[in-house]
């Protein structure tokens, strides 16, 4: 098996390029429904480049993964889209959303069987590689469905609720994000005292699931 140094360099890196996955996801999803922002502004490209937020996807990853923090959360720069010129404007902001979160859950199903075969063939360092990939990405796709903006579960919840309903949810969505950074901070300050030990406990029940 590879150093400790190298196998959290290789989590690093996983993290980083299934953010932009994720991302580049939520682009295709809306130039599919007909809207072209993330396209004319080159950032439907797997180039890790235009994703990259220093903080999110390079400076708080790399910490939490080499403090060995027990916590996972990094992210790109969000993919641009219109909602307005989404063809399907009932469900178009949800599809988007959940976009995201799909592409992550179908990399961690796909790396699983691959986890899966490489042990049955006695390739184990190459097993515990796919494994890595499994759990970021399933964390990742679980994580997002969380219904708090600015995550895609939040997304998705209000783009399926009627007009009526989903409008206070974007005007709260709003009001959150003009607190930038504090936000952000105020979510991890919860998700760590509260959420995490439940939220834990499912995605490695998952985990479990998918790769035995």
């Amino acid at each position: 098996m590879q150093s400790s140094f190298e196998f959290q360099i290789f989590s690093i890196v996983v993290l980083i390029f299934s953010v932009i996955l994720h991302e580049v996801a939520h682009g295709y999803a809306a130039l599919s429904l007909g809207d072209k922002t993330a396209k004319l502004a080159g950032r439907l490209t797997l180039n890790p480049v235009p994703h990259i937020d220093l903080l999110g996807t390079i400076i708080i990853p790399a910490v939490l993964i080499l403090t060995n923090a027990g916590f996972l959360f990094g992210f790109a720069k969000p993919v641009p889209y219109n909602p307005f010129n989404l063809k399907n404007q009932r469900w178009g902001e949800a599809l988007v959303g959940v976009a995201g979160v799909a592409t992550n859950l179908i990399i961690a199903a796909f790396f699983a069987i691959v986890a899966r075969v490489s042990y049955g063939a006695g390739m184990s360092d190459f097993a515990e590689l796919a494994i890595v990939v499994v759990f970021v990405n399933l964390f990742l796709g679980l994580f997002n469905l969380i219904p708090f903006p600015p995550l895609d579960g939040f997304t998705v919840l209000r783009g399926i609720l009627p007009l009526r309903l989903a409008l206070p949810f974007r005007n709260f969505e709003e009001s959150l994000a003009r607190g930038g950074i504090f936000t952000l901070i105020m979510f991890l300050f919860v998700f760590t005292q509260i959420l995490a030990e439940p939220f834990y406990t499912f995605v490695f029940s998952v985990f479990r699931l998918l790769v035995g």
